[in-house]
């Protein structure tokens, strides 16, 4: 068991990074929020496309998996350090197109080079690095998270005893790229967007509004929308029925946190993600995974489809895969923790190397 209890938000200075492409990235920073005894088994957690550091909370303030990450619970933070970094080009506090240029002194805005999940997945093992964590005993994600959690596996096959990567494949498919192009296509359409140079104070915020509806079609299932709204009338002024105010208020949710920019930058990151690019194809990239490998696909998931995930799973040594029976679809990483949540306490617990 860990000891005594700890919890710190905060920012790491990287310095210099070469990004895949091999352009160079100056000045890099990292926030990050830390959870749990020090002394204890590390386990990194990596967050979902609008997600952020703040995966566990402080007991005031809940984090986004904070249903998993608490004392006592499927990933006790009584017993494991739990660390979360902002991801590269995200907009809540890591270097990103919001972030100031060390050159000119402005933001990167449009000027933010491209990037790709190896390069968020590289950053993260700097900021380990400057921790001084040279070893996980897990990393797990959902969704974005989960395609971070399985180029860890690949780049650095000795660093973590076990993967669980959730809800996401090997690549992206044409079917999610198709997505991700409609709600870029809403972003670049919004005449406020300004081919990226746009002012704080005049946001695309309709365009990055819809972008977020079309990614709330994807993200729960057509089962779970009938379920839920039932034709019912609007009790908003926006909209003739429920569930066309419930996806106003989603768009203007996220208008309100998050940056156009950032959201598609990582958005072209998703679509880059594929573990067998350069590596003779994604099964060759999967036998080259050391961990513990188990994997999570969620029924109606419409991006990442369960049947995918599984067979990914059956070309890792070792690997073992949980259907998870859900209305929900790709949003099951997020809810119903009591039906999924001990195969992760299971595996975290179970001898960590494969033989």
């Amino acid at each position: 068991m860990g000891s005594q209890q700890s919890y710190q938000t905060g920012k790491l200075l990287i310095g210099d990074i070469e990004l895949e492409s091999g352009e160079i990235l100056s000045q890099v920073e990292v926030a990050y929020e830390r959870s749990g005894p020090e002394s204890g088994e590390t386990v990194l957690i990596c967050h979902a496309l609008t997600g952020d550091q703040l995966a566990a909370g402080n007991g005031t303030v809940p984090g986004w998996w904070s249903g998993l990450l608490k004392p006592g619970g499927f990933i006790d933070t009584d017993r494991y350090q739990i660390i979360t970094c902002n991801v590269l080009g995200g907009c809540n506090g890591t270097t990103s197109a919001l972030s100031a240029d060390p050159v000119s002194g402005d933001r990167y805005a449009a000027a933010f080079p491209a990037i790709t999940i190896r390069d968020m997945v590289s950053v993260q093992r700097l900021a380990l690095e400057k921790l001084g964590i040279s070893h996980l005993r897990a990393v797990i994600g959902g969704s974005l998270g989960g395609m971070q959690v399985l180029e860890w596996g690949v780049m650095y096959p000795d660093f973590m005893d076990v993967l669980i990567p959730l809800a996401a494949t090997p690549y992206v498919s044409d079917y999610a790229i198709a997505y991700n192009h409609l709600a870029k296509t809403a972003i670049t359409s919004d005449h406020d967007w300004n081919n990226g140079n746009y002012t704080a104070d005049k946001p695309p915020a309709a365009g990055l509004g819809l972008a977020r509806m079309v990614g709330m079609l994807t993200y729960r299932s057509d089962h779970q929308y009938n379920e839920r709204f039932r034709r019912a009338a609007s009790r908003r002024d926006d909209a003739a029925y429920e569930v066309e105010s419930y996806l106003n208020y989603q768009g203007e949710k996220l208008v309100n946190r998050f940056d156009a920019n950032c959201y598609v930058t990582l958005l072209e990151a998703m679509n880059s993600h594929d573990i067998g690019r350069g590596r003779g194809g994604w099964q060759s990239a999967a036998q080259s995974i050391k961990a513990i490998v188990l994997t999570f696909g969620f029924s109606r998931d419409l991006l990442f489809p369960p049947e995918e995930i599984e067979r990914f799973a059956a070309a890792v040594p070792g690997a073992r895969h949980i259907d998870v029976k859900t209305i929900y679809g790709h949003d099951g990483f997020l809810l119903e923790f009591e039906k999924w949540g001990h195969h992760i306490r299971e595996v975290l617990q179970q001898p960590m190397k494969i033989s």
